[in-house]
């Protein structure tokens, strides 16, 4: 008779993802150009799509297909398993702008989503997600409302201010962007 020894390895508990950085409208029929804004934490597909897709599958049905415009991603593939399903992603150049994220879910719909570059810092990301998912959406489309902020492009503020609307404006409690969007929202936060 002989014995076998296996050497037993430690089990590790799984490290759960950080949540997913994404702002919805939930308004009804007024959409506007976006449906919200979503921030991942890197250009890689294949690990930002599932958590992405876990977070709007029971919010927006399960979502089938993905659409992107590959300048602003290194690797598109063309499968990426999520939980439970895969998801098709394809990808055009001239049709879909290169700050948005078309999803689709089979019987239920379309939604648009502004995609924030992963660098962009957290002031210029939370402006950016209330722009995008303000009520009745931005007059403008994903790529403008990126180049529209300030922060993203060096434009500096002054040192001093004058007056209590040059320090509202300059410390973030207006933008450009937002002079151009309703004062109403209504809007779903995850993972923030």
């Amino acid at each position: 008779m002989t014995a076998t020894f296996e050497a037993t390895l430690p089990r590790l508990a799984p490290v759960a993802a950080p949540p997913v950085r994404l702002v919805l409208k939930t308004d009804g029929p007024s959409r506007g150009l976006l449906d919200g804004a979503w921030w991942p934490r890197s250009r890689d597909l294949l690990l930002e799509l599932p958590p992405l897709t876990d977070a709007l599958d029971p919010l927006w049905g399960r979502i089938t297909r993905v659409a992107v415009n590959p300048e602003h991603w290194p690797v598109v593939p063309h499968r990426v398993p999520v939980s439970g399903h895969v998801v098709k992603v394809g990808w055009f150049t001239p049709e879909i702008d290169p700050h948005r994220l078309l999803l689709l879910s089979y019987g239920t719909g379309r939604w648009d989503l502004l995609v924030i570059p992963p660098e962009t810092g957290p002031r210029a990301a939370a402006r950016l997600m209330a722009a995008a998912s303000a009520y009745g959406g931005p007059p403008l489309t994903a790529s403008a409302l990126i180049s529209a902020d300030p922060v993203l492009h060096d434009v500096s503020v002054p040192d001093q201010v004058q007056d209590a609307e040059q320090a509202w404006e300059s410390e973030g409690g207006a933008s450009q962007i937002t002079t151009a969007v309703p004062r109403q929202a209504s809007r779903l936060i995850i993972g923030m």
